[in-house]
């Protein structure tokens, strides 16, 4: 029953969130990192739909080239696409790289950064089964805070690329709401 309440609450915040829009074709509303962007598009290895989607996560993400944003849990977000640091162990076992070299990697290396989140978005989505599940495992592993992150992602995705931002409408990618 929660779990449904909550689910109305997400769509209900989607809708009003997208009718406050000014139109379907608006641009992001803070300029591009040049750099940031170049990145961006060559982790998506020319798939749109992965680029589109990095954007989102990117945009609500708000992060920076240097980036490094303390977490309540004492975990750090950082770079761009704000990679939390519990990865950074994972990815330098991955890479054979000490720690402090991909830590620094992810907060001021926008390409390495684009690349982690890449990986990281991609792996939810063979694991998590779902386009909007693996959103929402990009940013937490529980399932309530996943379907928020999701919302806020659409949102994102809509502002920037319009509502058919995938070649349907956005609000069809995601559960159809009780």
């Amino acid at each position: 029953m929660v779990w449904i309440a909550d689910r109305r609450w997400i769509c209900i915040a989607i809708l009003v969130l997208m009718a406050a829009l000014p139109f379907e074709g608006a641009v992001a509303a803070r300029p591009l990192e040049p750099e940031v962007a170049r990145c961006i598009r060559q982790a998506a290895r020319g798939q749109p739909w992965l680029e589109k989607t990095l954007w989102g996560l990117r945009d609500q993400e708000a992060g920076w080239i240097g980036a490094e944003i303390l977490n309540s849990n004492g975990s750090h977000d950082l770079g761009p696409l704000q990679i939390n640091s519990w990865w950074v162990p994972r990815i330098a076992v991955l890479l054979s790289r000490r720690e402090g070299e991909v830590r620094r990697w992810l907060q001021f290396d926008p390409c390495f950064n684009a690349e982690a989140a890449r990986w990281i978005f991609l792996d939810a989505l063979r694991t998590g089964g779902s386009y909007w599940k693996a959103v929402g495992i990009y940013h937490s592993p529980n399932g309530a805070r996943q379907r928020r992150y999701a919302a806020l992602v659409a949102v994102h995705l809509h502002k920037r690329f319009g509502a058919d931002v995938f070649g349907r409408r956005l609000v069809r990618l995601a559960r159809p709401c009780p």
